[in-house]
C-alpha cells in the first residue's frame, strides 16, 4: 500500500496523551500550559536581547539565538496541539496534522543535537584558543556550521518522515502517545517498518551518539583548560558553567538515544511517554535558564531591553 493509500485508510489519529483522568488532565493543562509560556517566553527574549544588542552579535550568541529558534519550534510544534487535547472530548489529530507535526518535531530534534555540538566546539575554541578565536570563528565558519546543521536537520527529517509515509496503516488509527513520533508511528503500522527501523537506528548512532561523543571531547578539552586557572574561583565559575550545560545536554542526549535506538515491539508506551517529556518539553525550557543564568551580557541585554526599551 502506498502513502496515498493510507490517507483513504486513516484519515484521523486518536490522541490518547498522558492520562486519560479528567481530574488529572486539569493538574497536566496547567502545568505544560505554564512550561510553553516558561519556555516560549524564555527563548523570545534571547532572539529579542540578541537581536537588540550589538554587544551580542557574537559567534556564541549567533548559535544561542538558532537554538532558542529551534526551541520554539519544538515546544510550538507539540504543546499547543497536546494542550488542546487535554481539554477535548475528542483527542484527535488529522493524518495531514500528525505528519506535519512528524516532521517538524525531526527536524528540531536533528537540529538542537547539531547545535549543541557546534556550541560546545565554539566553547572549546573560546577557553582553549583565545588569541585566535576570532580567526577560528569568523562569519565564513559560523554561517557554514548554521547551513550544515540545517541541512542534516532537514535530510533526517525528509527521511524518517518519508519512510512513514510509506507505512499502512489499514484502521488501526490510536496512538498511545501525547503527539507524533516515530516510535509510536511504527507500533501501529500493520506492514513491514524494518528499513525504518535501521534507519532510526542508524541516525541514532551517527547523529545522536555521535555529537554526544563530539560534544563530550569538547568539553573534555576545556576541563583540561579550566584546570590550569590559577584562581579558586575562575575554576568554580568555570566548572559551574560548563557542569550546568553538560547536565541540559546529557540529559537531552540519554533520553533520545535511548528512546531511538530500540525497535519498535520494545516500545513501552507508558514509561516512554514520560521520557519522551524531558526532550521534547523540559529541555526546551531549561535551555534559556542554563545559557544565561550566568551570562552578563544576555541578562544585561534583557534589563535594558525591558527597561529602557528603544534606546
Amino acid at each position: 500500500m502506498t502513502g496515498s493509500l493510507n490517507q483513504s485508510i486513516v484519515t484521523t489519529f486518536i490522541m490518547l496523551g498522558l492520562s486519560s483522568k479528567p481530574q488529572l488532565q486539569v493538574l497536566l493543562f496547567i502545568l505544560f500550559l505554564s512550561i510553553y509560556i516558561v519556555a516560549l517566553l524564555g527563548n523570545l527574549l534571547i532572539i529579542a536581547a540578541i537581536l537588540s544588542s550589538f554587544k551580542l552579535h557574537r559567534p556564541m550568541y549567533f548559535f544561542l539565538f538558532h537554538l532558542a529558534v529551534v526551541d520554539i519550534i519544538c515546544t510550538t510544534t507539540i504543546i499547543p496541539n497536546m494542550l488542546g487535547n487535554l481539554v477535548a472530548v475528542t483527542k484527535s489529530l488529522s493524518y495531514s496534522g500528525c505528519m506535519v507535526q512528524l516532521y517538524f518535531f525531526t527536524w528540531s530534534l536533528g537540529a538542537e543535537m547539531v547545535l549543541f555540538t557546534i556550541m560546545a566546539y565554539d566553547r572549546y575554541v573560546a577557553i582553549c584558543h583565545p588569541l585566535r578565536y576570532s580567526i577560528m570563528m569568523n562569519k565564513t565558519v559560523c554561517v557554514g556550521l548554521s547551513a550544515l546543521m540545517i541541512v542534516i536537520a532537514v535530510v533526517n527529517s525528509w527521511v524518517h518522515t518519508g519512510l512513514v509515509l510509506q507505512l499502512s496503516f489499514c484502521g488501526l488509527n490510536v496512538i498511545n502517545h501525547f503527539f507524533c513520533e516515530i516510535p509510536s508511528l511504527l507500533a501501529l503500522s500493520c506492514t513491514s517498518v524494518h528499513l525504518n527501523e535501521v534507519m532510526v537506528f542508524t541516525a541514532d548512532i551517527f547523529l545522536a551518539m555521535g555529537d554526544f561523543l563530539l560534544t563530550c571531547v569538547s568539553y573534555c578539552f576545556i576541563v583540561r583548560a579550566i584546570l590550569r586557572i590559577k584562581t579558586v574561583e575562575g575554576k568554580r565559575k568555570a566548572f559551574s558553567i560548563c557542569s550546568s550545560h553538560l547536565i541540559v545536554v546529557s540529559l537531552y542526549y540519554s533520553t533520545v538515544i535511548y528512546t531511538y535506538i530500540r525497535p519498535a515491539s520494545s516500545y513501552s508506551f507508558n514509561r516512554d511517554k514520560i521520557i519522551a517529556t524531558l526532550y521534547t518539553l523540559v529541555t526546551p525550557t531549561l535551555n534559556p535558564i542554563v545559557y544565561t543564568l550566568r551570562n552578563k551580557d544576555v541578562k544585561m541585554a534583557i534589563k535594558k531591553m525591558l527597561l529602557y526599551p528603544g534606546k
